[in-house]
């Protein structure tokens, strides 16, 4: 009989687990999002959104642009995971290597700038621990690993970029040059 008892406390743990998760996001990182969202949407209207178009068009055909500089733009400015709302505006055959080269700079940025992804700064402070524990700076290292990061961005972007044309021929689907804006 204890044994029913306790798999029924188990059982409405797991919900409350699941409710005071959701209510840390209502009042963490959802309004945050929204908060960005709202501060991006501001700022395109106030420069324009065809300005911005624009750019970022002339931006997704160059690939150390698509690759590098809109995916640290885009994060230090906006942080993760608002960084990808910027590939809104990418020619629709660049937005999945830009996907991929945000991603990648959210997680290898956080050393020099932790405000980009928060959420996974147990990471880099994990890593940074055995460093300094080994006596050595941290300074050094996450310089590093952001310059390895914006390589290691700009080599899957290309990768990702190849592999759409090719699943894009295969599939017989044609993507964009063109960016295109949603309403």
């Amino acid at each position: 009989m204890d044994f029913l008892v306790q798999a029924a406390e188990w059982f409405i743990g797991l919900f409350q687990a699941g409710a005071e998760t959701f209510i840390s996001w209502m009042t963490g990182i959802v309004p945050l999002v929204l908060m960005l969202i709202i501060a991006m949407n501001s700022i395109i209207n106030l420069i324009g959104a065809e300005k911005i178009d624009r750019f970022a068009s002339k931006a997704g055909n160059n690939p150390l642009s698509r690759y590098m500089l809109l995916p640290f733009i885009g994060s230090f400015m906006l942080a993760n995971p608002m960084v990808h709302s910027l590939g809104r505006f990418m020619p629709e055959r660049y937005k999945p290597s830009y996907f991929a080269s945000a991603g990648q700079f959210c997680h290898t940025s956080n050393g020099v700038f932790p405000h980009i992804n928060a959420g996974e700064l147990f990471i880099w402070l994990g890593v940074a621990a055995g460093i300094t524990q080994l006596g050595l700076p941290t300074g050094e290292l996450a310089i590093r690993y952001l310059l390895v990061g914006l390589v290691m961005n700009f080599v899957g972007g290309w990768t990702t970029d190849l592999t759409t044309a090719w699943v894009s021929k295969q599939q017989g689907v044609t993507l964009s040059a063109e960016p295109k804006l949603e309403g």
